[in-house]
C-alpha cells in the first residue's frame, strides 16, 4: 500500500489579515495582474493583493477609458489571473454601471464574479450614496469590499482625465466624508488615488481601516502600482507619481529586434533548436 504526500496547503492572505496592518510598519503592497502568467509571477514575487484591475482595458484592450470595460471581460481577466494567484488575496474591480443602478444589481453582478473567478474581494469606485447603498448590501451577504475615492477613472467625463482631487478645503473634507461612510456601510479597505499627501494622511487617520494610496503620498497603509507601469513596459505612461522598477519595454523591443534579424539571416533555428 503506498502513501502519496501532497504539498503543503499555500496560506493564503485574508481580509483579516490586512485590516490587521491598518496603522502599523507593515504597509500592504498592491499590484494589478490580468491574466495566470504574470499573476503567478507577482505571487512568488510575495505582494499581498493582486488587483485585477479594470486598467485592463486601457493598458491591454487599448480602450480610451476604462468605462468601456464589460463584467464579462472582468470575469475572464479574474478568473485567469485567479488560476497563477494561489497566495495573494484576490481583488476584482467591478467595472462601470455593474453596482451603481441599484443594490439588487450589485449584490447579483459581484456574486457572479465571486462565484465564477474565485475571487475574493471586489472593488467599487465612489463614495456617494448610491455606491455605500451598494457596499452595504454587498456586506451583509458576506462579499468583501475594497472602496476607491480621489481620482475615480469611471467618472472620468465629469472629473477630467488625470486630475489629482481634494485640493481644496470643502474637496478634502468631502473625500474625508466618503471614507467614513465607505467604513462605516462595511468596506474592509480604501484606495486613494490622485489625493495631496497631506489630504491623504489626514484621510488615512480619520478611518480605522487601512489605505491604499497610488499618488496619493506615503502615509497610507499600502501603495498600488499597474504592473505593466511598474516594469517600464507601459513606457509611454509618466505620470509624476509613477517609478519604474525595470525598462522592460526596451528588453521586448530589443529581443524581437534580435529574433527578426536571427531569421532573417538564417541564424534561427540552428542545430541546437532542430529535432
Amino acid at each position: 500500500m503506498s502513501s502519496v504526500s501532497s504539498a503543503p496547503a499555500v496560506k493564503r492572505v485574508s481580509v483579516r489579515d490586512i485590516r490587521a496592518r491598518k496603522g502599523t510598519s507593515d504597509k500592504i503592497v498592491v499590484v494589478t495582474a490580468y491574466d495566470a502568467l504574470f499573476g503567478r509571477l507577482v505571487d512568488e514575487a510575495g505582494v499581498d493583493i493582486a488587483l485585477v484591475g479594470d486598467s485592463v482595458g486601457t493598458v491591454l484592450a487599448g480602450y480610451e477609458s476604462t468605462i468601456s470595460v464589460t463584467l464579462d471581460q472582468m470575469i475572464y481577466h479574474a478568473a485567469a489571473a485567479r488560476r497563477g494567484v494561489k497566495r495573494a488575496l484576490l481583488v476584482v474591480d467591478m467595472p462601470f454601471l455593474t453596482y451603481q443602478v441599484s443594490a439588487e444589481q450589485a449584490v447579483t453582478n459581484c456574486g457572479r464574479v465571486l462565484q465564477e473567478t474565485g475571487a475574493e474581494v471586489v472593488k467599487l469606485e465612489g463614495g456617494g450614496p448610491e455606491v455605500t447603498r451598494a457596499v452595504r448590501a454587498l456586506t451583509s451577504v458576506g462579499i468583501p469590499v475594497m472602496g476607491h475615492l480621489g481620482y475615480t477613472p469611471q467618472s472620468e467625463n465629469a472629473l477630467g482625465r488625470h486630475r489629482v482631487q481634494g485640493r481644496d478645503d470643502r474637496a478634502a473634507a468631502t473625500l474625508r466624508d466618503h471614507a467614513r461612510a465607505l467604513e462605516d456601510a462595511g468596506a474592509f479597505s480604501v484606495v486613494l488615488e490622485l489625493i495631496p499627501a497631506a489630504v491623504a494622511a489626514d484621510v488615512t487617520a480619520a478611518i480605522s481601516i487601512p489605505t491604499i494610496g497610488i499618488g496619493a503620498g506615503a502615509a497610507c497603509d499600502g501603495q498600488v502600482l499597474v504592473l505593466p507601469d511598474l516594469l517600464g513596459l507601459n513606457d509611454q505612461f509618466t505620470p509624476k507619481f509613477l517609478k519604474r522598477y525595470a525598462t522592460l519595454a526596451d528588453d521586448v523591443r530589443n529581443a524581437v529586434r534580435q529574433y527578426g534579424e536571427d531569421v532573417r539571416g538564417g541564424r534561427y533555428p540552428d542545430d541546437d533548436h532542430s529535432f
